[in-house]
C-alpha cells in the first residue's frame, strides 16, 4: 500500500488553493456589500418616491383648501349687503331691445330698455363717455358698470381702471353729469363713493359682477360695442 504524502502548508498547491478561497471569500463579501447597498439605495428611492408622492398629495389638497376657502369668502360676501347701496326693484326695469333713444330715471341708468348692442365688457376701460343703452346691455349680461365725473383725482381713476382691467364683466367710462364722484352700477344696483380705496367697492364688484340679480348670466361681454 503506497503512503499517503504529508500536507505541506508551504507547497506551490497549498499556497494556490489557499488563494482561491481568499478569492472566493472575497467575491462573496463583495457580492454581500453589492446587494446590500442595492437594497439601501432602492428603499431609499421608494422612500424618497413615496415623500415627492406625499408632498405633491398635501400641496394639492393644501390648494384645493385654499380654493374652497376663497370661494366660501366669496359667496359669504356675496350675501352680506353693500353698506350704502340703492336698488330698484328688477321687475319695474323693463328689458327691450330698442332702436331709439331710452330716458332712464337714473344717472347713470341701472336697467331698463336698451339697445340690441351691448357694450365690450371684458374689463374693458373707456376714455369717452358710452352710450347708455348699450351699457345697460352690459349690466343685463352681468357687467358691472364703473363710472365717474371730473371730481375724480386721478390715482383713482389709476386704481379703479387697474382694477376694471383684470375683471372680466365689468367696463368703466367717464359719467360727466352724475351726482357721485365714483358710481358702480348693475342690474337694479348703484353704488356712489369717493374713493377708490374704498373697501365697499371690492365688494360691489364681488357681489354683482355674474350676480344674482344678472337677468341673463354667462351672455357675452365681447363681440359687442367698442369705443371708436
Amino acid at each position: 500500500m503506497a503512503s499517503r504524502t504529508p500536507y505541506d502548508s508551504n507547497s506551490p498547491q497549498a499556497r494556490i488553493a489557499e488563494m482561491r478561497r481568499a478569492e472566493r471569500a472575497r467575491d462573496r463579501r463583495n457580492a454581500a456589500i453589492a446587494i446590500t447597498v442595492s437594497v439601501a439605495v432602492a428603499a431609499g428611492l421608494i422612500g424618497f418616491g413615496a415623500w415627492v408622492m406625499i408632498d405633491k398629495q398635501e400641496k394639492k389638497d393644501a390648494a384645493a383648501a385654499a380654493v374652497r376657502k376663497a370661494e366660501a369668502a366669496a359667496a359669504e360676501a356675496r350675501k352680506a349687503p353693500v353698506d350704502g347701496e340703492q336698488t330698484w326693484d328688477a321687475k319695474t326695469l323693463g328689458r327691450n331691445h330698442v332702436e331709439t333713444p331710452v330716458k332712464y330715471p337714473m344717472n347713470p341708468p341701472v336697467g331698463g330698455d336698451h339697445s340690441p348692442r351691448w357694450m365690450n365688457c371684458n374689463g374693458d376701460v373707456y376714455k369717452n363717455p358710452v352710450p347708455d343703452v348699450n351699457a345697460v346691455h352690459s349690466m343685463e349680461h352681468g357687467a358691472v358698470w364703473v363710472t365717474y365725473n371730473e371730481k375724480a383725482a386721478k390715482p383713482d381713476l389709476d386704481t379703479l381702471a387697474a382694477k376694471v382691467s383684470k375683471t372680466p364683466y365689468t367696463l368703466m367710462s367717464p359719467v360727466k353729469e352724475q351726482a357721485g364722484t365714483i358710481m358702480l352700477s348693475a342690474w337694479g344696483k348703484q353704488l356712489t363713493v369717493d374713493k377708490a380705496d374704498d373697501p365697499r367697492v371690492a365688494q360691489f364688484l364681488t357681489k354683482y359682477v355674474q350676480g344674482q340679480q344678472t337677468p341673463e348670466p354667462g351672455a357675452a361681454c365681447t363681440n359687442g360695442l367698442a369705443e371708436k
